[in-house]
């Protein structure tokens, strides 16, 4: 994949770069001499500067440097839309390399795809390989111990919104998921959605407002009882999470529950199935599923 420049600025670049490139070889020449005894007319403390010409190993440099440049502008792209006589692009060396070591690494991927679950977590080979795979391809939200952060869900606990069996695990990685908390501020109003929220923090047992809390039953009860059920368990089906463990994925105190259950919140887990194949998700769902052990 490459991107086009609009014909201005491709006739900008292109211009601009073969311009520079003649102004920088005339401004060497047109202040060259050969004279070791002229001067710039500056004369400061009694000293007097000399006009001293580059010595030729340094022109020699410059000259070549711009010979290379202009060399290198024709093999690779840099002349706005001009892609080079190799038509090399970054997407496309990214491509080669990655699809190299495939291949190079595809028999062993095959191998340990092929093991049952319990021999994959006992190899520390295996789960070496599963660690590689989750950090080039999940830290980035995750992050490099799994631990999560705000909005990206904790591997390490015993919590999971949509599973934690290895199979919920793989469909998660390969097919990945969406989870929407509808916004409700507007159905229950600012006090309907404190005492809403005060009532989720007992569930979790957690300090709250008893008083709201028992207004706020009856609102949780009508509108959040569908999705987390009535005791507040969750359902990973629909990817709703357990109020009473205490794990917050967006944050536990009265300020973030409100807002959570008044603005909601959309939870997006890319596909990787496409990305990493099967062999790989495999490796990589039993190095996940281990991290909760």
């Amino acid at each position: 994949m490459s991107v086009s420049l609009s014909e201005f600025w491709h006739w900008f670049v292109l211009a601009g770069t073969l311009v520079s490139l003649v102004l920088f070889m005339w401004l060497l020449y047109a202040n060259r001499h050969t004279s070791e005894n002229q001067t710039t007319g500056h004369v400061w403390d009694g000293i007097e500067e000399l006009d001293t010409p580059l010595p030729m190993w340094w022109v020699g440099m410059f000259v070549l440097s711009v010979v290379f440049s202009v060399g290198y502008l024709v093999v690779y792209p840099g002349l706005g839309n001009f892609s080079g006589v190799l038509d090399w692009t970054s997407t496309g060396e990214h491509d080669s390399q990655a699809d190299f070591h495939d291949r190079r690494f595809a028999p062993l991927y095959r191998e340990l795809a092929a093991r049952p679950l319990a021999d994959l977590q006992a190899d520390r080979v295996a789960m070496q390989v599963g660690r590689r795979l989750f950090i080039n391809n999940c830290s980035t939200c995750h992050g490099v111990s799994a631990a999560g952060t705000f909005g990206y869900p904790d591997l390490t606990d015993e919590q999971w919104i949509w599973g934690g069996d290895f199979d919920a695990i793989k469909t998660s990685i390969s097919a990945g998921r969406t989870a929407v908390m509808p916004a409700w501020g507007p159905a229950l109003g600012e006090d309907g959605t404190t005492n809403v929220a005060h009532y989720v923090l007992g569930l979790a047992g957690q300090d709250h407002d008893a008083e709201r809390a028992a207004a706020g039953k009856p609102q949780y009860d009508a509108i959040c009882v569908t999705c987390h059920g009535p005791q507040g368990k969750g359902n990973p089906l629909l990817g709703a999470p357990d109020l009473t463990n205490n794990i917050w994925q967006y944050g536990g105190s009265l300020e973030q529950i409100y807002f959570t259950i008044s603005n909601g919140r959309t939870g997006n887990m890319p596909a990787h199935g496409e990305l990493l194949g099967a062999d790989k998700t495999h490796i990589l769902a039993a190095y996940i599923e281990s991290l909760s052990q």
